[in-house]
């Protein structure tokens, strides 16, 4: 009868997590992965063709809830637009609040690309992530200014240096290891500093 390959595969996630995140991709052992999952490193090659496989296995959900939520926000901007309600969009629910519960539903996998994603080509996911929101919010000041609505001329450089800063902060909850309640109070902070600066930078 053959074997169940799920059953290895739910030894190998827990051990390749532990693995990568003590050590880091570079120095991450497929030997001791297979060890501490009970299996040969052969056995461990028939689930994983290499190392970075095994690696994005265990982020890509949360990159897809990422994206998700993204898609999401550009919507909420745009019914806003629709509306004529900018100020709602800074208020409840911001980009910050949903993107906590992101990072909490899969905490561990923002910490390995945080902290351990060197060498795969997952190292420059924060980058990324911000030349993606700058972008959008670009393209979402261009259309308000279709409508003829007022937004101050913005330097795509100093955008990107901005939301460098504020991003940059959010995930210190991830490289800190705050529990989620604590991140919620440290969010509260962020809005309170943040929105007002947004809402002169940008002009809406």
């Amino acid at each position: 009868m053959p074997k169940d390959k799920s059953l290895s595969h739910a030894r190998i996630i827990p051990a390749a997590k532990k693995e990568f995140l003590d050590n880091g991709f570079e120095k991450a052992s497929m030997r001791s992965i297979a060890a501490a999952a009970g299996m040969t490193s052969a056995g461990l090659y028939r689930h994983f063709k290499d190392k970075e496989e095994m690696f994005a296995a265990l982020v890509q959900p949360a990159l897809d809830a990422l994206k998700d939520m993204a898609e999401i926000q550009t919507r909420r901007g745009y019914m806003y637009l629709e509306k004529g309600d900018l100020d709602s969009m800074w208020s409840g629910d911001t980009d910050l609040t949903r993107l906590v519960d992101v990072v909490y539903d899969h905490f561990d996998a923002f910490r390995l690309l945080l902290r351990s994603s060197a060498g795969t080509r997952f190292e420059h996911f924060f980058d990324e992530f911000i030349e993606i929101d700058q972008a959008e919010t670009m393209r979402y000041m261009d259309a308000l200014r279709a409508r003829g609505i007022h937004v101050n001329d913005v330097v795509p450089e100093e955008l990107h240096l901005l939301l460098n800063a504020y991003y940059s902060a959010f995930f210190e909850v991830v490289v800190h290891d705050f529990s989620k309640k604590d991140a919620l109070h440290y969010l509260e902070t962020l809005k309170q500093f943040f929105t007002p600066g947004w809402r002169a930078f940008l002009g809406f």
